[in-house]
């Protein structure tokens, strides 16, 4: 059993205080999210996360994203598809992730223990596209999901040859809405996994009832939902299980809702659980979701006790 995060950290941005950061600085040249890229990783690694994230600092799921790919916009924080999506016109995280991978490196003395890494985090083309707002172009969501599918592609295979994650997350959210097309959403996630060498996951939150078992349908090798926070998910797992056959789970077991430590009983309680449903080797432990709101000690706190948990069952 591994631990991992869903992604986002809380964020600590520095100015610079070196003379060398400050002339950096002083010529446009200074990166203020490197350090606080550092800092998201050194303390998950210290709360003694297996599989860890950059953090995601940049910003929020989807402009981190779209402000790089042709066909959108950013205005007053929100997206709009103006145009033919196309791709990306650059690689978007792999610099910050192949810089957390160089930070796990040196946190273990050179080498980064077999069994541990870092994983890529993307949000995915249906949340991204129902996020948004189509100003022109696309006379429907499905048309522009597939079109996004595809220049997110060149970001999945970049990630994957360069940056060489132990696999790589599609975050879609918006999956257990009621409001995505399934048969849709299934082609842009086939679409992301082909050719892919490493395995793919993609994490949903929100209740599950009415959306499982056509979840349970993608082609992904790790589905990611949450249980803390939610007191009907459990139960449908259980229901489900069956259906996940040859597929782990990312196991949300800290409420990511709330900005307050968990009860380490409860948490015991939910792996206990989940090892009796799915099985301790098909199990990835996670929070429910991203701890970007929460304080950093408290968010610190929550991946520790998580992981008090995981080092007893292991």
């Amino acid at each position: 059993m591994k631990s991992t995060v869903v992604g986002s950290f809380p964020v600590e941005v520095s100015k610079p205080s070196s003379a060398k950061d400050k002339l950096l600085s002083a010529l446009g040249a200074h990166d203020p999210f490197k350090d606080a890229i550092k800092s998201c990783v050194t303390a998950q690694l210290d709360a003694g996360v297996d599989i860890i994230s950059d953090g995601q600092v940049r910003g929020d799921m989807v402009s981190i994203f779209t402000k790089y790919i042709s066909g959108m916009v950013i205005e007053d924080g929100n997206t709009f598809i103006t145009s033919k999506i196309l791709r990306p016109t650059q690689e978007i995280s792999v610099k910050d992730l192949k810089y957390a991978k160089d930070v796990m490196k040196d946190y273990y003395g050179g080498k980064i223990p077999e069994g541990k890494g870092v994983k890529g985090i993307i949000t995915g083309p249906n949340t991204i596209v129902h996020s948004s707002r189509i100003q022109s172009f696309y006379k429907n969501k499905e048309d522009a999901i597939i079109d996004l599918a595809h220049s997110l592609k060149y970001e999945v295979d970049a990630i994957a040859k360069k940056v060489e994650p132990v696999y790589i997350q599609i975050d879609e959210p918006f999956l257990s809405t009621g409001m995505v097309e399934m048969k849709t959403a299934r082609e842009a996630i086939d679409i992301l996994h082909d050719g892919l060498e490493v395995p793919l996951a993609m994490h949903v939150c929100g209740i599950l009832k009415d959306a499982f078992k056509d979840i349970a349908k993608f082609n992904v090798d790790i589905l990611d939902f949450e249980f803390a926070g939610n007191n009907v998910n459990l139960g449908v797992l259980e229901e489900n299980a069956s259906l996940l056959s040859g597929k782990k789970v990312g196991f949300g077991c800290v409420d990511s809702s709330v900005n307050e430590v968990d009860d380490i009983n409860d948490i015991e309680n939910l792996v206990t659980k989940a090892i009796d449903i799915v099985g301790k080797d098909n199990l990835l432990l996670d929070p429910d979701c991203g701890l970007r709101r929460a304080p950093k000690d408290v968010a610190f706190k929550k991946l520790q006790l998580m992981n008090q948990i995981k080092d007893k069952y292991n």
